[in-house]
């Protein structure tokens, strides 16, 4: 049980990553290209007091 059960996985992996297509929102996709981004979902991860400066959460190290 090595090189060819690993190998074999990885082969399996990749097919479905391959061939797996995700349900396309194409409404949001049309918003996005003609420019107009009011109410697009966005990155829930950012928040909205953070104004761009990805260092501000992090202390000084003095």
């Amino acid at each position: 049980m090595g090189r060819g059960r690993q190998k074999a996985k990885q082969t399996k992996v990749a097919r479905e990553l391959k061939y797996f297509s995700p349900d396309t929102n194409y409404r949001a996709l049309e918003q996005e290209l003609n420019g107009r981004r009011g109410d697009l979902v966005t990155d829930s991860r950012q928040d909205s007091d953070d104004e761009g400066d990805d260092y501000s959460r992090w202390p000084d190290e003095r």
